[in-house]
């Protein structure tokens, strides 16, 4: 593709070459740049790209697109290339330099136009907030589904093509990624892509030359605040903002205290839901239940639409997240009938999900691994009056020791009973993990079992059940492994509760009349 047409429309300087130059592939990374590629030079937060210009320049790119640094690419390049004085008087026959004010936004640009502007040949739903985008992408992801639209995903756990799924690294990856995994799914006939958008990925300019039809706004909590990240709650906000310049429709809840800032100046078409009475979708009336082991939220709506909603995921906040489903569909023109027929019927994987191995007690999975959804998650359980809430829990190695301590003391107060258990040791001892938790924990009242073998603790939570109980298994949600001493090792909840009831006499299991396995 020539280079003119990649560039149309952006600023830029020529340092040298010409842009009427063919490029074949693009890459930000200096190991995978050959001949006729265009590589862009990223200023990394531990690494700068730039450093790695001489390297691909012998490897014969085409192209290089770099940040405004005049004066270090000069240093960088005087010891390894020709170079008449300063940086921006550097010529070559065979490579193009092109200097632009961010080049992760033309990256996201150059991307777009490279793999053919792909996120306009479907309609991209970008999701965005604290909490609840994970969920929230999959039940809008199953709903077009269920109502016959193929659909892509681009998230937390994995990106899904159409045909594959491939385990994500980043909530949102790089432009170059999204562009490509976009094509891929025009490709394979996919008429929707769902997008979980970060913080991180708005402030990093990776959504750059996604054509966004909606994008949603769950929630918003101080969080990913810090060096590494974000350095204040306002700036924060702003990144999140972002998302509602670059979408057609902008679908908020109204619940939330920060709607109202994310709409502000907002170039996107606003829709609104929530029990908040000015909402255009407005939900009323929540009933909670528990059947054959099964626990559920029942509301209804109206405003715009006006019925009965019923779905098969616990809590209250599972109310805003079927609503943003919801707001997605009717926009789409899916029937209401249609509608409420999906919602009753969605699972999400790692979420508050059900494993129904019983009639008499409620065994569910969930991906709460800080202090702070571990709260949300038991304060929404605590509603449904269990017998008793048993939460089996751990917390990883290697990371800060202060979230060993919240969840030990989150899980002492709201939890009746507490195991603590392994949760990717990674490179430290599992039993100093479960000393630290205790920490926490022996601050409250609560009774606790430490038991390091996760399907041991499993194993003795099934075992001692009783009638009425809410079980929790929390933090590995949808993951499938164990890090520890730096090797994932394959560990699936599902699987090993299907051991474990293969294992013992399953008369002993309180009410135990097995549908997820059989």
């Amino acid at each position: 593709m020539n280079l003119q047409s990649l560039i149309k429309d952006l600023d830029y300087e020529l340092i040298c070459g010409s842009i009427d130059t063919e490029v074949s592939d693009i890459t930000n990374d200096s190991r995978k740049a050959s001949e006729g590629m265009l590589y862009f030079a990223i200023p990394g937060a531990t690494v700068d790209g730039a450093y790695f210009i001489p390297e691909v320049i012998r490897k014969d790119v085409s192209v290089i697109i770099t940040q405004k640094q005049e004066s270090k690419l000069g240093a960088i390049l005087q010891d390894d290339v020709t170079v008449n004085g300063e940086f921006a008087e550097f010529e070559s026959e065979n490579v193009t330099i092109l200097h632009v004010d961010n080049v992760r936004y033309a990256m996201g640009i150059v991307s777009s136009r490279f793999y053919g502007e792909p996120s306009k040949k479907m309609t991209v739903i970008g999701i965005t907030g604290t909490k609840g985008k994970t969920t929230t992408s999959y039940m809008v992801k199953d709903m077009l589904e269920l109502a016959g639209m193929k659909t892509g995903l681009i998230g937390t756990i994995e990106m899904y093509d159409g045909k594959k799924s491939i385990p994500a690294a980043n909530t949102t990856p790089e432009s170059i990624l999204i562009h490509k995994t976009m094509k891929d799914m025009v490709d394979n006939g996919v008429e929707c892509v769902v997008m979980e958008v970060s913080s991180q990925g708005l402030m990093l300019d990776r959504v750059a030359g996604v054509d966004f039809d909606y994008g949603i706004f769950t929630n918003l909590s101080p969080d990913h605040i810090g060096p590494n990240e974000h350095d204040s709650y306002e700036n924060y906000k702003e990144c999140k903002k972002k998302l509602f310049s670059l979408a057609k429709k902008g679908i908020y809840n109204l619940d939330d205290p920060e709607a109202q800032y994310m709409m502000e100046g907002s170039t996107a078409y606003p829709i609104t839901f929530g029990k908040n009475e000015d909402s255009d979708y407005i939900a009323t009336g929540h009933r909670l239940f528990i059947e054959d082991g099964i626990m559920g939220i029942e509301f209804d709506i109206d405003g715009t639409l006006e019925g009965t909603i019923r779905v098969a995921l616990p809590g209250e906040f599972s109310i805003h997240n079927s609503l943003a489903a919801l707001v997605v569909a009717d926009c789409m023109g899916v029937s209401f009938d249609e509608i409420k027929r999906i919602l009753s019927e969605i699972r999400v994987r790692g979420r508050v999900e059900m494993i129904p191995i019983s009639d008499k007690f409620t065994l569910m999975i969930d991906y709460a691994h800080n202090g702070m959804a571990l709260e949300s998650l038991l304060n929404a359980i605590r509603e449904y009056n269990p017998t008793r809430l048993v939460t089996l829990f751990g917390c990883g190695g290697n990371r800060a020791k202060s979230r060993r301590y919240e969840m030990g003391e989150v899980s002492g107060r709201l939890s009746d009973f507490s195991i603590i258990t392994s949760d990717n040791p990674r490179n430290e001892e599992p039993q100093a993990i479960l000393d630290d938790i205790k920490v926490g924990i022996e601050k409250t009242d609560g009774k606790y079992i430490d038991i390091i073998d996760r399907k041991e603790a499993i194993r003795f939570a099934i075992m001692n059940a009783r009638e009425g109980d809410v079980i929790i298994l929390a933090g590995k949600g949808h993951e499938d492994y164990q890090e520890i001493n730096g090797k994932k090792h394959h560990m699936d909840e599902r699987d090993l509760i299907k051991e474990i009831l293969e294992e013992e006499d399953v008369d002993k299991i309180c009410g135990y009349n097995n549908r997820y396995f059989a």
